[in-house]
């Protein structure tokens, strides 16, 4: 714990924090028990959620059959865009509505499970659609009360939004990613099968991997709940609390775990252990984000994907550009940590270590440079390309992505430092390019 400390408590700022997290079962195999898991909750009709090229996988005939032997009654949608839209949402929302199932069942990667609880939102509690999207791009109404059960199943090691109440969407209309942020979006369960990854090609194991590592860094070192101002009532406690003895647990674990299998699990898909310690290192990023929240490489992704002109990443659909969520968020990363180790050198020093740098001779004017050069080994190492202009930005896209990323302020102002327009701006321009 010698550098997991918290300051004082500010005055006018919250002193405690509060844990939730679904219910989690993990384990190879265990999607079998999804039937079992649905009859358990009260389910007799089911949606399940699911994308194109997972719906012709084996686990989709394990899920679908598990159900059916259960006696759940299953309607499927699977078309799930690869980055969800408002547009997407809407059309999975109206199926949703039609089909009036009792429960929902997620299997696939954080695009699947985002829309299936949105689809679950709508259809639940009907709203005009930015009624409840994140302010201040959107009203960012509280859902009014539960949704129905939503059984989450995981594809991918990455997203963690198996256990998270966040949903995120391109908004078509301003050429934007946001998200919908609430504890009622949590799902009810989560089955974490790592077999459900055995099929997944290298690119994606790589920027789903590269996601897990963001979601423990930036909870790692956002800012410490302590400096965060108390809610007007304790039940108004934002899921985004910053960093805190809970979430340490989770981040230092998943950052250790990640440093020693991301590698072999991107280029040996033959090694199931290190996929399968990649699912448990996203899945305590996962718990541990969804706590403390993440901060602005995060926030500065939401404009990197949303503005993607004509990238195409290897082991992604090819009909349309796309940045990969992983990739737009890791893209940013070396950047960030170089600005906001003054924050907190200790904790950025340590964030290197676990992930495999050595640190003794680091001091805490060294902390940023330390985690930055790690940050650059891995992203090499990976494939990943070379900072934002790897996937078509330049300088002159500046502006564009500053102005993009500024109204993430649910994630900017988690920041351990302050993100203002001109700090974004240098953020970026130091993105450009690594190596």
């Amino acid at each position: 714990m010698a550098c997991c400390e918290f300051p004082a408590v500010v005055p006018g700022c919250d002193s405690a924090f509060t844990v939730d997290s679904s219910r989690i079962t993990f384990g190879r195999g265990c999607l079998a028990e999804l039937g079992d898991r649905a009859g358990a909750l009260g389910l007799r009709r089911v949606a399940l959620f699911s994308d194109a090229r997972v719906a012709g996988l084996p686990i989709f005939a394990t899920a679908r059959e598990s159900l059916v032997a259960a006696g759940v009654d299953v309607v499927t949608y699977t078309d799930v865009h690869v980055e969800p839209t408002d547009a997407s949402f809407a059309e999975a929302t109206r199926f949703a509505r039609e089909v009036q199932p009792d429960g929902y069942v997620s299997l696939g990667g954080g695009s699947v499970i985002d829309t299936c609880k949105a689809a679950n939102l709508y259809a639940t509690h009907p709203a005009d659609f930015l009624t409840y999207v994140n302010a201040p791009i959107g009203e960012g109404n509280p859902v009014p009360g539960p949704l129905k059960p939503h059984i989450a199943c995981p594809t991918t090691a990455g997203t963690g939004s198996e256990v998270t109440g966040i949903a995120i969407f391109d908004l078509l209309s301003l050429t934007v990613k946001t998200g919908i942020a609430s504890p009622a979006l949590r799902p009810t369960e989560a089955l974490v099968d790592p077999d459900c990854t055995a099929s997944l090609p290298a690119g994606v194991v790589a920027a789903a991997g590269l996601d897990v590592l963001s979601h423990a860094l930036e909870s790692y070192t956002a800012r410490p709940y302590v400096h965060r101002p108390t809610p007007p009532r304790p039940s108004l406690r934002p899921m985004s609390q910053g960093a805190n003895p809970w979430s340490d647990l989770g981040c230092s674990e998943a950052l250790r775990v990640l440093g020693r299998n991301l590698e072999p699990a991107v280029h040996d898909a033959s090694d199931s252990d290190a996929r399968e310690q990649m699912m448990w290192a996203a899945t305590l990023a996962g718990i541990a984000f969804g706590n403390a929240g993440v901060h602005a490489p995060h926030g500065m992704a939401y404009a990197v994907a949303g503005l993607v002109r004509d990238f195409h990443p290897s082991g992604y659909p090819p009909d349309e550009p796309l940045v990969p969520h992983g990739m737009s968020v890791i893209v940013n990363a070396p950047a960030v940590f170089r600005f906001t180790a003054q924050a907190s050198p200790p904790r950025h020093t340590e964030a290197a270590r676990l992930l495999g740098a050595d640190t003794r001779d680091a001091g805490p004017d060294d902390a940023g440079e330390v985690l930055a050069t790690e940050l650059i080994r891995i992203m090499r190492a990976v494939g990943m390309p070379n900072g934002l202009g790897g996937v078509g930005y330049t300088d002159a896209d500046i502006g564009a992505l500053t102005e993009g990323a500024f109204p993430q302020q649910r994630l900017l102002q988690n920041a351990p430092r302050e993100m203002s327009k001109p700090v974004l701006a240098d953020l970026f321009g130091a993105a450009m390019r690594y190596w």
